[in-house]
Formats: structure tokens, sequence, C-alpha cells
């Protein structure tokens, strides 16, 4: 859900009152359908506590995970998990292969005692008496290292040192793999979003892709428009076939009708000015490298790792690059719409809130920084300049004015703001600066976020307020002072940060890393990688 929109930055916020709020999430919801069947049962084979000790003796690398193993064994009485009728049970098999093909899980760190478990797990090929209790518990560890490597991602340290500030989820493990082990046909799903899921699906299908063709640099000299002919566009049918845009012939030179819908489809996938000419912008993001596009799968599917796994009623959620905000119902995306969002000198900034009020007519009262750094200068180049743009001076602080703007259709705020409270001066509002909605990118403001359908989203958040018809809503809008309205119920709004994503078409998006995220994440994540 969050993931279709879908720091700590230093930004130069909006003037909202500053609050600190903390927020998490619990979650408990069943793993996917790679592990499942009829799980072992059998209650006659159990251990001796003390071998769990002797195992993480001999294999000290994976301590990390000892209290989980202990936890998980002691609710079964010491019972053997992985074995039954003398043989590993199939799931056994269908863990080993999870976990020592991470790389399609988006993961290059290298698992502690891969050898070992190679070693451990095919000396079982005939039946045995007495289960190797090695093999037994190192598929146990092994699982709880995948499980947080997988579903939980990097530490939490890290997410935040790369600005990223939503609340992380909190996985209970042991009640994943216990409820493998108790229930029969587990169909169900891993505590991850869909989207993690959908982009494993690319990362495959790219990395297959990479390895199979050449990817050579498209040259155009001129832009190319429908009717056009020429030998590069064979060239870029086959390129756009690859990528899944275009589905006709590859072999004609002709600009024809099947490219022109194709190159509209592969601009709108990848947030460009959708027009079906093929212009420098468009040339340049076809001749992406793969390597390049992988690394961002791999980016955004750890990203996905960290959100929280919850069930909401209502939900905002912002998608920073992709420059729009989504309004959910019940899991169940309502409509979306167009902002403006942070320039990368004052970015927005990745976080989670729960918008508590909608104020119409409000006062803009204008950041220190503002008016330190254009206010100031402006007054002096224009003795008027207060006057004309609907401000007063308050006060004075810190040796500089306290300025805001009034009320009305001048005010930088426009008519209606939406307020979560939170300790980066963010929230969303309305604007008089409405072109700026119909630009491709939209990153113009200085942290808050400016949306495209106020009114809407006015009408939607109040909604259930008989006091607030949408007559009495837009009477608020045009006439009158700056008014408060507390909703019955706060709403949850995630501002995320996601490069790539897979769309309701189920086709993969990519948007450009306006604020230079990427980049570091990639480096981290990949690691290992560089060491082979």
């Amino acid at each position: 859900m969050l993931t279709l929109l879908l720091s700590s930055f230093t930004l130069i916020g909006c003037g909202q009152p500053v609050v600190k709020e903390k927020s998490g999430y619990d979650v408990q919801e069943n793993w996917d359908q790679s592990i499942k069947g009829s799980f072992s049962k059998q209650t006659e084979l159990a251990f001796d506590s003390l071998e769990i000790e002797h195992f993480f003796n001999i294999y000290p690398q994976i301590n990390e995970v000892k209290k989980d193993v202990y936890t998980f064994y002691s609710g079964r009485a010491y019972n053997y998990a992985w074995f039954e009728n003398g043989k590993t049970i199939e799931q056994a098999g269908n863990l080993y292969n999870r976990i020592i093909n991470l790389e399609e899980e988006g993961i290059y760190e290298t698992i502690p005692y891969r050898k070992d478990l190679d070693s451990l797990f095919y000396s079982v090929t005939e039946y045995q008496k007495k289960p190797n209790i090695l093999l037994e518990l190192m598929l146990t560890a092994q699982y709880f290292a995948f499980s947080k490597l997988s579903w939980e991602g990097m530490d939490q340290s890290v997410s935040e040192s790369l600005k990223w500030h939503l609340p992380r989820k909190k996985v209970n493990y042991e009640y994943y793999l216990d409820s493998l082990l108790k229930y029969k046909d587990l169909n169900t799903k891993e505590p991850v979003y869909r989207q993690y899921a959908l982009l494993k699906d690319y990362l495959k299908k790219y990395k297959a892709l990479d390895r199979l063709s050449n990817w050579n640099t498209i040259k155009v000299s001129a832009t190319l428009n429908q009717g056009d002919t020429s030998k590069t566009i064979t060239e870029i049918k086959g390129r756009l076939y690859l990528l899944e845009d275009y589905k006709g012939d590859t072999t004609n030179a002709v600009f024809d009708e099947g490219l022109f819908k194709a190159i509209k489809g592969f601009q709108k996938r990848n947030g460009l000015s959708i027009d079906g000419k093929i212009g420098p912008e468009t040339i340049h993001t076809l001749n992406i490298p793969l390597r390049s596009r992988i690394r961002q799968i791999i980016v955004n599917m750890e990203r996905n790792r960290w959100l929280p796994v919850a069930a909401f009623k209502d939900v905002l959620a912002v998608n920073i690059p992709d420059f729009k905000l989504h309004v959910f119902h019940a899991d169940t995306l309502l409509w979306s719409c167009n902002v403006v969002v942070g320039q990368s000198s004052h970015p927005t900034t990745v976080f989670y809130g729960e918008v508590k009020y909608v104020v119409f007519r409000p006062y803009w009262n204008i950041p220190e920084s503002i008016v330190r750094n254009e206010i100031l200068q402006n007054i002096r180049s224009n003795s008027d300049y207060i006057a004309t743009h609907d401000m007063e001076i308050t006060g004075y602080k810190n040796g500089l004015p306290i300025i805001r703007q009034k009320p009305g259709a001048n005010n930088s705020l426009g008519l209606v703001k939406f307020l979560f409270p939170n300790s980066y001066n963010t929230y969303l509002h309305d604007t008089p600066a409405k072109s700026l909605f119909g630009e491709t990118s939209r990153a113009f403001s200085h942290g808050c976020i400016r949306v495209e359908e106020p009114i809407k989203l006015a009408n939607f958040l109040l909604r259930n307020d008989a006091a607030w018809t949408p007559e009495k809503i837009n009477s608020a809008m045009k006439s009158g002072g700056e008014t408060y309205v507390t909703l019955k119920n706060k709403v949850p709004v995630f501002i995320a940060y996601f490069t790539a994503f897979v769309g309701q078409d189920e086709k993969l998006n990519f948007r450009k890393d306006i604020y230079d995220l990427d980049e570091n994440l990639a480096d981290m994540l990949l690691e290992d990688s560089k060491k082979d």
C-alpha cells in the first residue's frame, strides 16, 4: 500500500510549531508460500537443551540469534523441528535454498558458516535413526539470521544515518518460525510489503537481461517524432522490447503508432515528460545501464524492508521522488495528485506523522531562516515589501523581526494547510503558485509539501464530521480569518522516498534520485559483492 507512493535533514521549514511525537509498530503476520506444506509435528525425538550452547560454542559468529533459538525450542519442548521419519522435511530444503540464494533477495552479505551449512545439509542422504543435531540447529539459527536480513534489513542506525525517519517495523521471528511448524498448508506472506516481492521479481528479470544483452549506447542526433524513419529506430524498438514497453516488429525502421505508444509508456514509468517524442532526456534514460537499474531496485527493496507493516483505516502517503500524494482508505487507493516538495538545498524529510488539524485561511509564520536569508534583503531593496506582500511584523527575536503573512489568496500557504505535529517543521498545504504542478520535476519548496488538490483533501479528511459540509469548507476557504479544525481521528501520513516501485499496472517505475540518497545505501548493500 504505502510503497505505491510510495535523514536527519537540516532543513528550512515552513513555520509549523515544532512538536516531537513518537510512533512504532509491532508486526505479526505469516511467511510466504515458498515454505509451506505439512510441517513436522513429531514429538518423539527431542534433544538436551545443552546442545544449543554446544552449537554456539562451535559457531560463535552466529551468536546474535542465540536468544531466538533458545526461545523457539523451549516453546517446542526441544523437539526436532526439521526432521521427520529419519530425514529432513521438504521445508528444510526450501529454507536452505532461500539462504544460499540471498542475492535473489537483493542481499549481498556473506552468511556465516556457508560451507558448514552445505556440508551438514548434504550429509543427510538416507534414513537416520538419530537426526543430526548440528544440522537441526544450523537450519534454525540460519533461519533467524536470514529473516532479519530479508525482512527487516540493515540496522536502524543505518537507516537513520541515511536520512530515513519513518518508524521501523519490529518482527517476532520466533512467531513466524513457530507458525511454520504448527500449521498445515500455510499459504501466507512474509512480513514485508507486497511491493518487496514485486521488486524482487523485477530484480530477477533485470539480472537475467544484464547477463544476456549488450546494452550499447543508442545515439540520436535530433529529436525523433512519429512518422520519422531512421536505422536508430530499430535499436530503440529493440531496447524497448527488452524492457517490455514495446511488443511490435523490432526490424521496422519507421516511427509508427506502436512505437509512439511505447515511448509514452516508457516516459510515464520513468517520470519523464509524456510527449511521445524521442528527445535527449528519453534517449538518456533508455541508455541508463542495467547495472545501475539493478542497484536502484536493490536499494528500494531494502527501504521496503524498513517499512512497518500495519493496517490503517485512512492513510496519506507522499513519495518524494515521484512528486505524488496518494490517499488510501482501508488499503484501497482512492486517488492521487501532484505535489511540490523541497528543493535539494531544502529537502523534505522522510518521516511519519499524523494529521491532527485542518487550518483554513492560515497565517504563514515565516521561519527565521527565510526572514534572515530572503525577506530582509527584499525589505532593504523595497521599503514597501512588507505591505505589498500582505505581511506584518509582530515582534522581534534574536535580532530579527518576527514576520507573518496574513490569510488570503496571496498567502504562500494558500487557503488551507494540514498539520501533523513533528520536529521537522513540515506540513501539507495549498499554494497560489499553481503553475508549478505542471512541471515534470517539482522540487521547489523550502521543505513543506504543496498539494495540487487541497479542497479535495480537506473534504476527505472532514468527510465524517457533520459540522463540515463541502459548502462550509468552501466558505471557510473564501472568507473570514484563520480557522483551526481538529480532526476527530488523526490520519497517518507517510512521507517516503522510493526511486523504484511497481505501479498498479504491475509495471516497474523509476524516478530520479533528487536528494542523492541512493548511492550511499547501494554501496553499503553491495559492499560484499565488491570483494568477490
